[in-house]
């Protein structure tokens, strides 16, 4: 593990005008956190090492790939299990985040400790890409899905029924949307109440008629507008606003995904080829 203690906070933005959400990204071979609690659920996966958690008079240890999910208000400790300590990834989520898709009001977590390795990849993978760069509409789109999984999965909560009447409807509705703002686009939330709908129900409908989330969808969109303006001679940095990505770190990471070149390169070879 390394004798280097670290502890860095994100704040992400669900949505440009929603609520924030604290990530948590830290490593510590000897620190122990002092008995408290938070308003927030804490949802914790396990990278590295073994944490011991004092939590509702008992003691959880953690292993690499492990999810911990503690309750608001419930008090708990934090530490080193072992000599070469420990690494997580922490997201702290409010609970109604926690209701959406599921029946029967706040869940429930019998169990603080959980083997579910899809889950804590998926909750891994999205901490770091929020922490790396904490879009709003990635955020809106990753979290609240993800923890909707989650309470269905693992808590006493009964899930609500998945199906969307006119979910096809629903999804064209909201990509025209993000289409026309794609520099500033609304957030799942305000969409969802203009149409009468939870944002879980926004999502699926989305998810299940464009086989992706929103933000892939907009981003994706932004790379095919981005390449129109490298064409036309724009600079990285300046497609990068024009479009409406964060900078241009944000828009090279999307542009290799989406097409295996930096935008510079992609720009460079097809203004080499219309020489």
């Amino acid at each position: 593990m390394g004798r280097r203690e670290e502890a860095l906070w994100t704040r992400a933005r669900l949505g440009r005008c929603g609520p924030p959400l604290d990530l948590l990204t830290a490593r510590f071979d000897r620190h122990v956190y002092a008995p408290h609690a938070h308003e927030e659920f804490t949802i914790g996966v396990c990278v590295g090492g073994s944490e011991a958690i004092d939590y509702r008079g008992g003691r959880i240890r953690t292993g690499p790939g492990s999810i911990v999910v503690l309750a608001p208000g419930e008090t708990h400790t934090g530490g080193p299990d072992a000599s070469d300590g420990y690494a997580y990834r922490a997201l702290y989520a409010a609970p109604g985040l926690l209701t959406d898709g599921v029946a029967g009001g706040v869940p429930h977590f019998r169990e603080p400790l959980l083997d579910d390795p899809e889950l804590a990849a998926a909750l891994r993978a999205a901490h770091t890409g929020l922490s790396a760069c904490p879009d709003p509409l990635e955020a809106e789109s990753r979290l609240p899905w993800l923890l909707t999984a989650l309470a269905r999965r693992h808590s006493t909560a009964r899930p609500a029924g998945d199906a969307v009447p006119g979910a096809g409807g629903i999804a064209l509705v909201v990509r025209d949307r993000l289409a026309d703002e794609l520099t500033a686009p609304p957030s799942l939330a305000d969409l969802a109440d203009g149409l009468g709908l939870s944002r879980y129900q926004l999502l699926r409908a989305f998810r299940t008629t464009m086989g992706m989330p929103p933000y892939a969808w907009l981003a994706q969109y932004r790379v095919a507008r981005a390449r129109g303006l490298l064409e036309a001679g724009r600079r990285p940095a300046e497609v990068a606003a024009l479009v409406g990505f964060a900078d241009q770190a944000h828009l090279t990471r999307w542009f290799r995904r989406v097409l295996g070149v930096t935008p510079a390169a992609y720009r460079n070879s097809v203004q080499d080829a219309a020489r």
